[in-house]
């Protein structure tokens, strides 16, 4: 656990703390591996247990229960291994989230991965730092599920969808998550907690109804999707791993409490609650869902229905009025992801901000002017709607989902790497006192898991395989590496290069700013203790 105490009473040793202005007497350091993290006060944590649970259900259930079980069902091929694979989606996630249990009760802040890598890859010094920046930086999150919110509302209101329209109204969505959370943060936890409750109340309408399916309550003939479930199972690594990269699209979320717990009250305590809750309903929900909709859309029906299928899945039970009305409802929980989605990337560009890594760090860092990371949500707000309106037509939801998915999948595999040397290197860890335990057994599963999601994609699918229609099988792959690889170029020219050729040395202290938070700055330290 951490080390607490007063920014006045840090440890020798530590990061130098320089502050700008008064330092506020009430506001909390936490020491880590001798450096200062300031957390902050009482007043500024704002997110207690029940909006804890909403942040990773709402990060969790967006669009991927309702717009990716027919791209699943289509890969592996049967219903019976769809089904085995949100099992398997599950169960990866579980040790995912006990990975981050663990790294997130030991180092309570803002800021996720980034704080966990850096904690155990050490040397190069700053590599992880700058490589993590890429990642976060370059990837926009809420993209995806704006898509799909465009193509709910415009099926809703009888619109024939495409490629504009579909992104025209995907682009209002993302804008307005934007500029809620960036100049109303209360009011944005608050609709965020609602639409979580929204979307609850629309799954459990699915779940109920298909109840009501496989008694025979149809609009249509009662298909027979169970008899010979496993009919047509595909053979194909590469349909396989791209069906469970869909499935574990919709599981994404499980960590997403982690990136805020400096605005959480008693973080520890609450992580250990909310986010095995939180996994647990969701795993029950979408395998009722996913049983809902065989029970009541024929298998033809649901490989035709792309993203869709809720909207078929509400015909054949309700007809066609109800239909759209509750594809408006399937859009808002899409809102309510990239309202959740958009409230913890924020913070992350922030805290890199904080930590100095970007250029113009002092203004990503800001909290200016209404107590929120606006710089921050912009900032993904932008690259959100270049990676939306980039790709071609039909293949932007997948590119997208992809191309997010599997350098996640790298992150995940050095992030349970890590924890992996923590447990085999105890003695250099003398400091990491986590208040729940993932245990090696799952650290080596989640780890092993990864291994499997990032070498599978580059094995060629077999004929018709292909999940695009217009790009290479393996662009995502390429693409999701460049990301992480531009922040080792980055890496080099800024922690490398530069010094080598200025002569000089990056020293990072921790500053407190004017509004209480603290951030990182690095200096140039030259020969002869010379700071610039």
């Amino acid at each position: 656990m951490w080390d607490t105490g007063k920014i006045a009473d840090a440890p020798s040793g530590s990061a130098s703390v320089q502050a700008h202005g008064p330092v506020r007497t009430d506001a909390i350091a936490a020491v880590l591996d001798g450096e200062v993290f300031e957390q902050t006060t009482d007043e500024r944590r704002q997110i207690g247990l029940v909006s804890a649970c909403f942040l990773i259900f709402n990060r969790m259930v967006g669009t991927g229960i309702f717009a990716t079980p027919s791209a699943i069902l289509e890969l592996s091929g049967s219903v019976g291994l769809a089904l085995l694979l949100w099992v398997a989606g599950m169960a990866i996630s579980a040790t995912g989230m006990a990975v981050y249990l663990e790294f997130g009760t030991a180092i309570p802040r803002n800021g996720g991965e980034k704080n966990y890598l850096e904690y155990v890859y050490r040397h190069p010094k700053f590599l992880a730092t700058g490589m993590f920046a890429s990642y976060v930086f370059l990837l926009g999150w809420a993209g995806s599920n704006s898509v799909v919110f465009g193509e709910y509302i415009l099926h809703a209101a009888n619109v024939e969808v495409d490629r504009w329209n579909q992104r025209g109204v995907g682009l209002a969505c993302i804008t307005s998550a934007f500029l809620i959370h960036g100049l109303a943060l209360k009011w944005g936890l608050r609709l965020q907690n609602f639409l979580g409750i929204v979307k609850l109340l629309i799954i459990l309408i699915i779940v109920v109804s298909g109840w009501a399916a496989l008694g025979g309550v149809l609009k249509v003939e009662k298909p027979d999707n169970f008899s010979n479930a496993f009919a047509g199972t595909t053979n194909s690594a590469y349909g396989v791993v791209n069906a469970l990269y869909n499935v574990m699209w919709s599981f994404i979320g499980y960590s997403n409490a982690n990136y805020a717990l400096s605005e959480t009250r008693n973080p520890v305590r609450t992580l250990k609650i909310a986010a095995p809750l939180a996994l647990l309903l969701v795993g029950i929900l979408y395998m009722l869902v996913n049983i809902a909709y065989f029970a009541a859309v024929p298998k033809e029906e649901i490989l035709s229905s792309g993203r869709i299928l809720a909207a078929s899945f509400f015909r054949n039970v309700f007809g066609g009025t109800a239909e759209r009305a509750l594809s408006v409802f399937v859009a808002l929980s899409a809102f309510g992801n990239v309202l959740s989605v958009i409230f913890s990337q924020g913070r992350i560009v922030q805290e890199l901000g904080r930590e100095g890594v970007l250029p113009f760090s002092g203004f990503f860092a800001s909290n200016k002017p209404f107590d929120a990371p606006l710089a921050g949500l912009f900032e993904h707000w932008l690259v959100s709607v270049i990676i939306m309106l980039a790709p071609p037509p039909g293949d932007a939801y997948n590119f997208i989902l992809n191309v997010i998915t599997y350098p996640l999948s790298i992150v995940n595999f050095f992030v349970s790497a890590g924890l992996i040397y923590i447990y085999l290197n105890k003695s250099s860890f003398p400091d990491f006192k986590p208040a729940i335990k993932a245990t090696l057994p799952i650290a080596v599963i989640f780890n092993l898991a990864n291994v499997y999601l990032i070498a599978a994609p580059f094995v060629p699918p077999a004929n018709g395989g292909n999940i695009y229609d217009h790009l290479p099988y393996w662009l995502h792959c390429i693409v999701g590496i460049a990301f992480l690889a531009a922040g080792a170029v980055y890496w080099l020219f800024w922690a490398v290069v530069l010094p080598k050729m200025g002569g000089y040395t990056l020293v990072r202290e921790t500053v407190v700013q004017r509004d209480g938070w603290s951030r990182n700055v690095f200096s140039r330290l030259y020969p002869g203790g010379v700071k610039k």
